[in-house]
């Protein structure tokens, strides 16, 4: 599913299927080689540039329709291979919700990659004005007040598809108090994302 701004589409190189099984081989391998003696990661022998554009990324590991591990790096700062790699392991092995995952686990988890646009700063006047302009199901929210910071990807507005109950949990996710998102002193950065799953 892809959902981009017209200005991201022409910074950023579109994933095709091929692309994208890839990827989800990566993510899968990348785990299993932390598990499995002498099973080795399978990188892409020719990356298309896309993979190897900066990207942030999130992989979500889910375990009978419930969530099992979910890490990810907001900020383009690596290649979207080495943010999938990464944030694979992380998602199984550093996910602080979760124990670690296990080799017995492995079969039963399905994992998903969402793959970021660039974060952009979204003005607004109060917190009426902040719920007009986000969009439910397309928008993923960053919000930073001081040292907190956290953020929700858009797939999350399938649970919390109420505004404010999603902003309020969104606060308190980040450790703040869950009116902060009214606050001046609050920002607001949105993106979307392209998501595919094994």
């Amino acid at each position: 599913m892809l959902r981009k701004e017209k200005k991201d589409v022409k910074q950023l190189s579109a994933l095709d299927e091929r692309d994208k099984h890839l990827l989800l081989k990566l993510a899968r391998s990348s785990i299993e080689s932390e598990l499995i003696e002498g099973e080795k990661i399978k990188r892409p022998a020719e990356p298309k540039p896309a993979m190897l554009e900066k990207r942030g990324c999130f992989v979500t590991l889910h375990k009978g329709g419930g969530l099992r591990g979910c890490i990810g790096t907001i900020e383009p700062t690596t290649s979207l291979l080495t943010s999938v790699e990464e944030n694979s392991k992380n998602a199984a092995f550093k996910d602080p919700r979760f124990p670690s995952l296990t080799k017995d686990e492995i079969s039963d988890i399905d994992i998903e990659i969402s793959v970021l646009t660039i974060p952009k700063k979204l003005s607004f006047v109060d917190g009426e004005d902040l719920k007009h302009k986000l969009k439910p199901g397309i928008h993923g929210v960053i919000l930073s007040q001081g040292c907190h910071r956290s953020t929700f990807l858009p797939q999350v507005w399938e649970q919390l598809p109420d505004k404010e109950e999603f902003l309020e949990c969104l606060c308190q996710k980040g450790c703040m108090e869950k009116t902060s998102w009214k606050s001046s002193d609050t920002t607001v950065q949105i993106y979307e994302v392209e998501y595919f799953s094994e």
